[in-house]
């Protein structure tokens, strides 16, 4: 074992890269407009590339941007050299990241890139460098020191770095009116996808599944239909099959709370009218909030004629992995 002080060495990490994204607000000014204005003008792809540790950041700003509604891809600059220049079109933009502003490799691209007339914007640490002076636009990502003792890797100016790709992609996801289905599309797998496209009509109950009464049944056969559906509730419709109301557990909980006859009771003078209803094109995610906000564990799903189209239950929507 050591006696050295790793919990000194890491928030005297945080310390020095917290400072460094503090910095950075007041570099979010007319420069940063414009990038984001030429970023949006753009009708083809924006082209992101770095060398080593700038390259591994700009691989996570690509995709940031194409996730949000900017579409992206990463172009290693030595690759560029040797063929994968042709993925570049005239319809692009680059963003061009060097902590330097001298790569030799990015520099290499810059006579090509304006052959092509692709408006570059930099993010380097040296304003006054061959790459932020041949850029339309320069994102200053400088720092005042880097976390690393030793002043050689990257550390600080890396979490600049990608603190200003994510300001520049979630400024164009909103400026673009990029929606959380947008974004969905982007992510169908995972809990991420299922939350966020999964609707009501896909897991709701349907046709003889859903609980149905009428006003006049009477308390004991409401129970049976109750017992029959497993949903704890039923539904109580009119002979137009419209929706008048809703039977629960709970409802015949308070009414044995509050000593009402039972006996020979029918569901429509013990029944809850104008109980919550839902569109089957609801998203199953916020079908779980109302369930949540008003304490139930089922929703009838009604058409524009309050008619009864299914019930969604909590547990179909936890089973499909939205929690």
């Amino acid at each position: 074992m050591t006696d050295f002080d790793f919990i000194q060495s890491g928030q005297r990490t945080v310390d020095i890269e917290q400072q460094a994204v503090s910095s950075l607000r007041a570099r979010i000014d007319q420069r940063f407009e414009r990038a984001c204005e030429l970023l949006l003008q753009v009708r083809g792809r924006v082209i992101v590339t770095g060398m080593g540790k700038s390259g591994h950041i700009g691989k996570k700003i690509a995709a940031t941007l194409a996730s949000t509604g900017t579409p992206a891809f990463f172009v290693h600059p030595g690759e560029a050299s040797h063929g994968d220049l042709g993925m570049i079109t005239r319809e692009d933009a680059v963003i061009a990241i060097s902590y330097s502003g001298n790569s030799d490799e990015i520099i290499t691209l810059l006579p090509l890139l304006k052959r092509l007339g692709v408006p570059i914007i930099s993010m380097t640490g040296a304003p006054h460098s061959a790459l932020a002076q041949e850029a339309a636009v320069d994102l200053d990502i400088s720092v005042a020191t880097e976390a690393c003792p030793l002043a050689l890797a990257p550390t600080a100016s890396t979490t600049a770095t990608l603190v200003v790709g994510d300001a520049l992609a979630i400024a164009l996801l909103e400026a673009r009116g990029f929606t959380a289905e947008d974004f969905a599309f982007s992510h169908p797998g995972g809990t991420l996808g299922r939350k966020l496209l999964l609707r009501v009509q896909d897991i709701m109950h349907r046709g003889d599944a859903i609980p149905r009464v009428t006003p006049g049944t009477s308390l004991s056969d409401a129970l049976l239909e109750m017992t029959r559906k497993g949903f704890g509730m039923t539904t109580v419709v009119n002979e137009q099959d419209q929706l008048q109301g809703i039977y629960t557990d709970g409802d015949l909980r308070r009414s044995i709370d509050r000593g009402s006859e039972l006996t020979g009771a029918i569901i429509g003078d013990l029944m809850s009218p104008r109980p919550k209803t839902i569109d089957a094109q609801t998203l199953a995610a916020e079908a779980l909030k109302i369930m949540e906000d008003n304490k139930i564990t089922a929703l009838i799903v009604s058409d524009e004629q309050s008619r009864p189209l299914g019930v969604v239950h909590m547990h179909d929507i936890l089973r499909a992995g939205i929690f």
